[in-house]
């Protein structure tokens, strides 16, 4: 049966739309109406520093007369390969105006992975930090075969080196004020950013995301969450990565807020950020938040000034979200999406507390967002009664426009413009969405399946607990068996062996874990996500 969307209606915010209309149709729309509006408003805030509006669209235009000048065409990529800096926006903003997208690309690269990407985008330049460039970039490039024309560098905060010589330097790009010839602008359907899938199960992908997407997304997160113009956001999360692209940045732009920058996401820096700017949301994976409740100098003090701290990227264990409202004050909201939904595609709602399923202990991941359509389906593409278990299939205005040069992939994952996420989950009757795992990490023990959440979910309540995963190990009797990665908290004093029996005490025979291992913390990706091949490797 289809998975009726009145049960969600008495949930959603008040004065949500009927159907979504965005505000702007472009990421330089959004930034024409900051300018106009506050033009000696912040549009950033930096360790200390400060960049107004109207700096941010002079220096972005003195970027991309540059890229014009030095042959970028309509359609090419900048590649932008730095941390949470103001140089991000400028490279963002540049790429639009010059008629092209940007690829964003994590800086934690190293030379292997850096080219595997860049021959992937073809960039025909490259904003890059001075001592990436340095130490992996300029070897990547050496060969002289990407096509790369162009590479701006920019000096991080805590470079004691000078800029490269055979690159340009942003500031000194900045400090010409050219303007291109004739600004760009971009069609709500064309491509604003190449945003690389997490790679959970293997090679990254590049989603094409539209700015169609981006402004249905930011304006998602605003109307969602009450997020008044002028307040500043927290980007939590890395902005080269599409939640703190997304719910960070071109949030910000949207509402003519200063976005706060750190560079790396620390808990000094952030601690710091977060005291002085007096910030109005964040959405990061929980691991961020962990970091700061362990952290110890946080206090519910310091998060006052936040509407609603949000949690997307990873799954949130019931446990986890107490202890983090303990530390901050604060409920945090579940956020759920992927890559290719730009982000949100379902949220729990302010003011309510997401509810947790007996049965499987999960957490609700949330309700549908606006204009959004999710069906619960089995292996042949029916969908299931409520309440069964089913792959989640999601349609919307923020669903990517397909794969980056991958029409193989595109057509697997995003036929007709439905998302077939490999999530596996199941709606209540009230219309609440949960996750129960990724579809290819189910464990078959015996001939029974076991999903690893739920295995993960029973550690988790063990005090000595501080981060669990569960992959499925040969064995030559059942087939496969459950094996758990555990990390202790700070100080915490347990066995393997006690954990097993943990287990075995709260679960069915089939799915307890026959082996426990400790570990000092668990492989993730930079958004949270636990890298379980690495762990089955």
């Amino acid at each position: 049966m289809l998975h009726d969307a009145r049960p969600w209606l008495a949930h959603y915010p008040p004065g949500r739309p009927a159907t979504f209309v965005p505000d702007h149709p472009d990421g330089l729309s959004m930034l024409a109406a900051a300018v106009d509006a506050v033009p000696d408003g912040a549009a950033a805030h930096y360790r200390g520093t400060s960049l107004t509006w109207a700096e941010l669209d002079r220096g972005s235009d003195a970027l991309a007369a540059l890229l014009v000048a030095r042959g970028f065409r309509h359609g090419d990529r900048l590649a932008l390969c730095v941390q949470n800096d103001p140089a991000f926006l400028l490279g963002l903003l540049a790429a639009w105006k010059a008629g092209g997208a940007a690829a964003l690309v994590s800086p934690m690269l190293r030379a292997r992975e850096l080219d595997q990407t860049l021959r992937d985008c073809e960039p025909a330049a490259l904003l890059v930090l001075a001592d990436l460039y340095e130490d992996v970039t300029r070897a990547v490039l050496a060969p002289g075969d990407l096509g790369v024309h162009t590479v701006v560098t920019v000096a991080g905060p805590d470079t004691d080196r000078g800029e490269p010589g055979d690159t340009l330097d942003l500031a000194a790009v900045l400090a010409t004020g050219a303007a291109p010839p004739a600004p760009a602008r971009p069609r709500p359907g064309d491509v604003a950013v190449l945003a690389y899938t997490s790679g959970t199960t293997g090679r990254p992908k590049a989603a094409m995301l539209t700015h169609a997407n981006l402004a249905h997304s930011a304006q998602t997160y605003r109307d969602w969450y009450g997020i008044a113009p002028g307040e500043p956001v927290l980007a939590l999360s890395p902005v080269f990565h599409v939640t703190g692209l997304v719910g960070g940045v071109v949030l910000a732009l949207l509402l003519g807020s200063p976005v706060v920058l750190t560079h790396r996401i620390t808990p000094d820096a952030v601690l710091a950020a977060v005291r002085a700017h007096r910030p109005a949301f964040a959405v990061a994976s929980v691991t961020a938040y962990l970091a700061l409740v362990d952290d110890g100098r946080a206090v519910p003090a310091d998060f006052t000034s936040f509407r609603v701290l949000a949690s997307g990227g990873a799954p949130i264990e019931p446990a986890v979200a107490d202890r983090i409202e303990a530390a901050t004050g604060h409920y945090l909201h579940n956020v759920y999406g992927q890559t290719e939904t730009t982000s949100p595609s379902h949220a729990v709602p302010p003011g309510v507390r997401a509810p947790v399923d007996e049965a499987t202990r999960s957490l609700s991941v949330g309700l549908p967002v606006f204009g959004t359509v999710t069906r619960v389906v089995d292996d042949r593409g029916h969908d299931v009664p409520v309440g069964e278990i089913g792959e989640l299939v999601t349609t919307g205005p923020q669903v990517a426009a397909g794969y980056w040069r991958n029409p193989e992939a595109s057509a697997e994952s995003l036929p007709d413009g439905a998302l077939h996420t490999g999530d596996v989950g199941f709606m209540s009757p009230e219309g609440w969405f949960h996750v129960v795992d990724r579809r290819t990490d189910m464990i078959i023990a015996s001939g029974y399946k076991v999903w690893p959440r739920e295995v993960e979910q029973v550690l988790a309540g063990h005090p000595a607990v501080r981060e669990v995963a569960v992959v499925g190990i040969p064995d030559d009797y059942r087939g496969e068996s459950v094996k758990a990665f555990v990390a202790l908290r700070p100080d915490a004093v347990v066995s393997e062996a006690e954990l097993v029996g943990y287990c075995r005490e709260r679960m069915a025979a089939f799915k307890y874990p026959r082996e426990i291992e400790l570990v000092a913390r668990l492989p993730r990706t930079l958004t949270g996500k636990v890298l379980r091949r690495e762990l089955r490797a």
